[in-house]
């Protein structure tokens, strides 16, 4: 059976979920991994990975990996997608595509130039759950969906303390504006306006109200209220001012409504499903993407949510920063 080899660029918190299941897919094999954590690279080795690398350009020259999957922080992401779209390798990149749309239409010019595939992060889509109401709308059993409401509450980049309740060091890019593009907005709502527009199409307006509870420099939670060329409005709420996760999805329709809830599971029913199966339900998502983008890859069809959907979400994201409303 043929298979597709992949390599991982950044083995922070998200590329090393894309490790985990990498390993557990049959028709792909991971054989090389980079990342400037010596410590990373060493568990890795440990894993079985035969080729890891402080350098991503010299992962890059390997000859015998297909597709590559791109963890790094956001700033980083146009340089690193033109230089594995020069080298020829298919990208799994993670959300948001870019800081703003300036470079996001640099990363699609340059996917389109050297004639690579590029699939966007967006584990959302890809949930048993968001698909089965997905299949809903489709249908028409909800009616028109009149409003919608999403939310999606982390820890941000305060995870890295919140794990095990131990002071743990936050990457300094977290904090610094200019490398993120933004705050809880763009990092959570970026998920949230994918999936809606997966779910009704084109977005006509949206309006944003920020806020600022720890005084940063951008905003660490946000309200966005979204007009749907379908004619559905949605209530987007997005926050990192909680240790308590919470994803949420409401839908009003005509006919019914429909509501669905990620929570994540009890750690000890996690390791069992671990142990048994191979991968838990709450991080099931991924593994699926993984999987998808793999079969495209071999089937040599085009992967969604594609870098134009990206584009599309970022320019949401951005209009949501430029009509902001203040509420005193």
């Amino acid at each position: 059976m043929k298979k597709i080899r992949l390599g991982i660029i950044g083995l922070g918190y998200i590329g090393k979920v894309h490790f985990r299941y990498c390993q557990k897919l049959a028709n792909a094999e991971l054989i090389a991994v980079a990342d400037l954590s010596k410590k990373a690279l060493k568990n890795a080795k440990h894993a079985g990975i035969r080729k890891t690398y402080r350098n991503y350009e010299q992962l890059l020259k390997d000859p015998e990996i297909d597709a590559v999957i791109i963890a790094l922080p956001t700033h980083l992401h146009a340089k690193c997608v033109n230089q594995v779209a020069e080298a020829k390798k298919h990208i799994l990149l993670e959300k948001p595509i870019a800081r703003n749309v300036k470079e996001a239409e640099e990363i699609i010019s340059a996917v389109r130039r050297h004639s690579v595939k590029l699939m966007m992060g967006y584990p959302m889509r890809f949930g048993l759950k968001t698909r089965r109401l997905k299949q809903e709308i489709k249908e028409g059993s909800l009616g028109d969906i009149e409003i919608a409401h999403a939310t999606y509450i982390s820890t941000g980049p305060f995870f890295h303390r919140a794990e095990g309740y131990a002071p743990r060091p936050v990457p300094e890019w977290w904090f610094n504006k200019e490398l993120t593009g933004g705050g809880a907005l763009i990092d959570l709502g970026s998920h949230l306006i994918n999936l809606l527009r997966w779910y009704f199409g084109e977005i006509t307006n949206v309006k944003s109200c920020l806020c600022f509870r720890f005084n940063m420099p951008f905003e660490d939670s946000a309200i966005c209220i979204t007009k749907f060329k379908s004619g559905t409005r949605a209530v987007i709420t997005v926050g990192w001012f909680s240790q308590e996760y919470h994803m949420e999805i409401k839908l009003l329709g005509t006919v019914k409504h429909a509501r669905i809830e990620h929570k994540p599971q009890n750690k000890l029913l996690a390791a069992l499903q671990t142990l048994s199966i191979g991968k838990s339900q709450f991080y099931n998502a991924y593994y699926i993407e993984l999987q998808y983008f793999v079969n495209c890859l071999l089937q040599d069809k085009t992967p969604k949510p594609t870098g134009e959907d990206g584009l599309k979400d970022l320019e949401a994201i951005e209009q949501a920063y430029k009509n902001q409303i203040h509420i005193d």
